[in-house]
């Protein structure tokens, strides 16, 4: 069994149609975290060390299967997929929407109840529409939520770079 010491936070991204991943870079790069692209397709990354663009094959759920099996305490995990935050959080990672929320062990089933609800109504025609515009509101509580869950995994001794 590995202590969080011996593990290093790194960050996990579902990458197809993540609006942080510029953000993203900045906070690894400041705090020497290792940074997962993860995507369908080629997707523009930094060049250096600490990004890695990980391309998986085409496919429902590829890059989900990729980003959940490599779910564990002391990764984050960014995503705006609620079944993909409800698997990473069973995992103990943790789990940022790119507006900033946190998924948690006591919200994920209630978040995901809610997203099936509003599937349902959605493909049954009673609600059309999607999530509103992400704003600079959004970006800027990001921000602040990942810098939190950096800081609170380095105060349960997990590692960075």
């Amino acid at each position: 069994m590995t202590t969080p010491s011996q593990q290093p936070i790194v960050i996990l991204v579902d990458a197809d149609a993540c609006p942080v991943k510029v953000e993203i870079y900045r906070v690894a790069e400041r705090h020497w975290l290792k940074v997962f692209i993860v995507s369908n397709a080629p997707i523009a990354v930094p060049r250096g060390p600490l990004v890695e663009r990980v391309i998986v094959a085409e496919g429902m759920d590829k890059a989900d299967d990729w980003i959940a099996e490599r779910s564990r305490p002391g990764a984050i995990v960014v995503t705006a997929d609620v079944p993909l935050a409800s698997r990473a959080v069973k995992a103990g990672a943790s789990v940022l929407g790119p507006t900033g929320r946190a998924f948690t062990e006591d919200s994920i089933g209630m978040t995901l109840a809610t997203r099936n609800l509003m599937d349902e109504l959605r493909s049954s025609g009673v609600v059309t529409g999607g999530p509103k515009p992400f704003s600079q509101r959004d970006r800027s509580a990001f921000l602040s939520a990942l810098d939190l869950a950096i800081v609170r995994l380095k105060r349960a001794g997990f590692a960075t770079g």
